[in-house]
Formats: structure tokens, C-alpha cells, sequence
């Protein structure tokens, strides 16, 4: 059986926080930040940005210390008035305090908590540990903040915030995701399955901890990944680690996000570009893929929940969330 934890919906008003889970706000990233808040606001919701959030507070790479980022989060989690938290970006810090979170209180009170990178980490611990249904979503500075959702087509703005205020507020299907652009059929079929993945590198990285997902939970779902700053020989690698784990043998389905900054192959009068990696690895194996849908390191971020399930149709190119991702209040 599988066992989720849906988070409360939203309503109007209700507070949200801009957090820093991982990356530290850096100094001139302030107007992406509070234009970030401006969208936020648009769909409805009361929002406060956490002291972390200040360019004055860093540590490395890092927002803060893990021990200062996990009591930050821990506190959001325990207070009764936040509703939501969604990181102001991601980073390379998360894994440092996994182990800190407060899992007691993320199955008393279930919020929604939104990021995509390093807070996929964040994301498939929390599923895999509690069953909480965590958004593959935009996050705040370079997400809601970027010129996109500034400068960008008015309609499909509308239509993005519209969405995200659906999702996190109505607890019934939001049904078939819109696309931005052209998705590509990469190999036939369609599938249904909970929804699991995020960014690929920390999803291998989590699997050599204590906070890996355990096998079956791979069973029948619809694995999303997306990429960034990486040549395809290291995602060869990362898909054939989760072939020698038996991943591929358990999925679904798989839907490939747009790749940001990922450089194809070229050597021996050969280029391999990614969708070569992504088939060899599957080789003989009959697994429909759907790509360049619309998540990753680009925005705008189609909000994707874990746990949730989705009806993914390579041949037509859609996407549909078959059931909600919050609960009722």
C-alpha cells in the first residue's frame, strides 16, 4: 500500500515563509527576491521572509551553519501560523542537516514546502522518511523573481499562478499540467504513478543514506529528473546507478525536465547528446519517456508533488496530476 502524507491546503491569507534551506541570498539579489514575494502574494497568501534570507548571513557556501539552517526550519515547521515555506533558492548545504529535522513535527502539521536543486535532497528525505508530499516547485529569487515571471507572457503567468494557487489551496485533481512549449516523445507509451524524482545528481546522492528511498518505493511510479551544469558522461553514470539499483526496473515512466548548462559528447567523430544517454541506459527496457517538460534549473517550474499520482502519455506529450496534492482543512 502506499501511504502519503498530503499537507493541509491553504487558503487565502494564510502566511507563507521565504526560507533559506539551503543557499545564502546573495548580495544584489534583492529585487529578485522581493519580486519573488510580489508573485507569492498575487496567489493569494500572506508572506514573511525569515532572517536567513539576508545577504549579511552566510556561512561558506551556505545561509548558515546546518545546526542554525535545520533550528530555522524546524521552527517553521512547529509554528502553527506558517502554512507554507518555500526556499528562496538552492545551494549545496541540505544534506548537511538531514539528520536535525524534526520528522515528529512534519507528521503533526504537514505544510507545503517548495524548492527544486538541492532542495530536492529536502524533498525525497522528507517522502521517504514521513510520506509528506513535497513540490518540485519554482523557488523564490531566481524562480518567481526571474525576469519570466516579470517580463514574461502575461497570459502564461496568469495561467502559472493560477495553477500554483489551485494546487496549493484545492484539494481535488488538478488534472493536465499546460505546457509551455513543444514537449518531445522520447519513447512511446503512457504510464500512471506516483510522482518521485527532483534533481538527478542529489537523488543518487541521497540514496547512500540513511534517508534513501527505500526500493519499493519506485514501484509503478513516474520517475521526473532534471539536470544542470553537467556533461552527459556524469548522467550516463548517475542513470546507470540507478539501473544497478534496480530503479529502472520498478518505474513507470520517466519524464525529463529541461536541461540547463548539461554538454553533450564529443569525441571519436561522435556527439551524444542527452537523449542518447537517457536510452542507452534503458536499453531493451519498454519504459515510455516524456522530455523537455517544462522543470529544472529554467523557469517557469510546472509544480510537480511527490507521492502524487500522475498520468504521463509520451505519444500525446501530457502530463496530468490524477490526484490532489493537499488535503482538506
Amino acid at each position: 500500500m502506499r501511504t502519503i502524507r498530503r499537507p493541509r491546503a491553504l487558503r487565502s491569507g494564510d502566511l507563507v515563509v521565504v526560507t533559506a534551506p539551503s543557499g545564502q541570498l546573495e548580495p544584489g539579489e534583492e529585487p529578485l527576491l522581493a519580486r519573488g514575494v510580489a508573485i507569492l502574494e498575487r496567489m493569494g497568501f500572506r508572506v514573511r521572509v525569515s532572517p536567513m534570507v539576508d545577504p549579511g548571513r552566510s556561512r561558506w557556501w551556505a545561509a548558515g551553519a546546518p545546526a542554525e539552517q535545520a533550528a530555522e526550519l524546524n521552527a517553521l515547521l512547529r509554528d502553527p501560523e506558517v502554512r507554507a515555506i518555500v526556499a528562496h533558492t538552492g545551494g549545496q548545504a541540505t544534506i548537511g542537516y538531514l539528520d536535525l529535522i524534526d520528522l515528529d513535527a512534519v507528521r503533526a502539521d504537514p505544510k507545503p514546502i517548495l524548492g527544486y536543486s538541492d532542495i530536492s535532497l529536502l524533498h525525497m528525505a522528507l517522502y521517504a522518511k514521513t510520506g509528506l508530499v513535497g513540490f518540485h516547485a519554482d523557488i523564490v529569487t531566481h524562480g518567481f523573481g526571474s525576469d519570466w515571471y516579470t517580463l514574461g507572457d502575461e497570459a502564461r503567468r496568469a495561467e502559472l499562478v493560477d495553477l500554483y494557487a489551485r494546487v496549493l489551496t484545492k484539494a481535488e485533481a488538478p488534472g493536465v499540467l499546460p505546457a509551455r512549449g513543444t514537449w518531445e516523445t522520447w519513447q512511446p507509451g503512457r504510464a500512471q504513478g506516483p510522482l518521485v524524482g527532483g534533481l538527478l545528481n542529489r537523488l543518487v546522492q541521497l540514496q547512500a543514506t540513511p534517508f534513501a528511498l527505500a526500493a519499493e518505493r519506485f514501484d509503478g511510479a513516474v520517475l521526473f529528473w532534471e539536470e544542470v551544469q553537467r556533461p552527459v558522461t556524469r548522467i550516463w553514470c548517475d542513470l546507470h546507478t540507478l539501473r544497478l539499483s534496480g530503479v529502472l526496473d520498478r518505474i513507470a515512466g520517466m519524464v525529463v525536465g529541461i536541461p540547463s548548462e548539461v554538454t553533450p559528447y564529443e569525441g571519436g567523430g561522435d556527439q551524444v547528446g542527452l537523449r542518447d544517454v537517457v536510452l542507452d541506459v534503458l536499453a531493451h527496457r519498454d519504459i515510455p519517456v516524456l522530455a523537455q517538460v517544462d522543470f529544472g534549473h529554467t523557469s517557469p517550474n510546472l509544480p510537480l508533488p511527490l507521492g502524487v499520482r500522475a498520468d504521463m502519455d509520451a505519444d500525446n506529450r501530457t502530463l496530468s496530476l490524477l490526484e490532489s496534492a493537499v488535503a482538506e482543512r
